[in-house]
């Protein structure tokens, strides 16, 4: 069977420490959690099913050079997607968000990435309620809904393991062939 999968983006830490946290929940399904800023297109590719996951920076930004990384992350990878035929891949997106600090941005990466990746033929999977949340926008909302995991590390901690595991139950079916 095919692994699934697990590139993040980070600027603290954080984004990280949840991608791996969601690998050791998956066990031998998933292969371990890559930098986006250090992996190509090529072993992006490779997988045919894929979690994928980014704070979001400033007002609304992914990580990137312009927002003070130090390394690429996915504002650089983002626009090779462009080019690349998507179709038949399968992308859950978590993101990291501070939904009283940034109320008017809250976890707008998942929104950016979802688009980027539909844009380019892939099926998205893993919506996820907006209840139990208190922001003002968000470019990740649909109706009701996330188009990903929302997780505030800063406001919500508590609640984050009991959401990753009720998420990857939602999605694994969606994920595994």
């Amino acid at each position: 069977m095919a692994k699934i999968g697990i590139f993040f983006g980070t600027d603290t830490g954080r984004t990280r420490l949840i991608a791996k946290q969601i690998a050791k929940k998956l066990g031998d399904l998933a292969d371990a959690p890559v930098n986006i800023g250090r992996t190509t297109l090529a072993d992006f590719l490779a997988y045919d099913s894929l979690i994928v996951g980014s704070p979001t920076l400033g007002d609304g930004m992914l990580p990137g050079e312009s927002c003070g990384l130090s390394q690429p992350s996915w504002e650089e990878f983002v626009p090779q997607l462009a080019e690349v035929d998507l179709s038949g891949k399968t992308i859950a997106i978590f993101g990291l968000g501070d939904q009283k600090k940034y109320a008017n941005e809250f976890v707008d990466a998942i929104g950016l990435l979802h688009d980027a990746f539909a844009d380019s033929g892939a099926r998205i999977v893993g919506r996820w309620p907006t209840e139990g949340y208190e922001f003002a926008a968000s470019k990740a909302v649909d109706g009701d809904e996330f188009l990903g995991l929302a997780l505030d590390q800063h406001h919500q901690p508590v609640l984050t393991e009991q959401r990753i595991d009720t998420w990857l139950e939602q999605i694994k079916p969606e994920l595994l062939p």
